[in-house]
């Protein structure tokens, strides 16, 4: 088993940056791969980024890229998300989860998943 728990979340002005924590726990998380997504208010839960073990190999959602930078430190157990350049449409729940598999996955290809964080961009 696998926890996850995100964190980082909050309020910025458009523009602005915030970077994203997901720590795990129970097992080691170099042997999952690491994705973050985000739901917003009546929507399904979109890709936004992933990272492989190793964290040399990265895939973007084509909303995000160039602003969000996703990476991973397997010493600390934890994942990230930086985003920069934040727009109001990227307001949303933002969730950390971890695959045995890689790639452009949906979120059902993902066996683990944390509780989410609130990033809200204000315009």
């Amino acid at each position: 088993q696998v926890q996850l728990v995100e964190s980082g979340g909050g309020l910025v002005q458009a523009g602005g940056s915030l970077r994203l924590s997901c720590a795990a726990s129970g097992r080691t998380i170099s042997d999952y791969a690491m994705g973050w997504f985000r739901q917003r208010p009546g929507s399904e839960r979109e890709f936004v980024a992933i990272i492989d073990w190793s964290g040399r190999s990265t895939r973007y959602a084509g909303s995000v890229k160039e602003r969000f930078t996703i990476s991973r430190d397997n010493t600390e157990n934890t994942g990230y998300l930086r985003m920069t350049g934040l727009k109001p449409e990227d307001t949303a729940v933002y969730f950390c989860a971890a695959a045995l598999a890689y790639g452009y996955m949906g979120p059902s290809q993902y066996t683990y998943w944390g509780q989410g964080t609130q990033v809200t961009v204000s315009s």
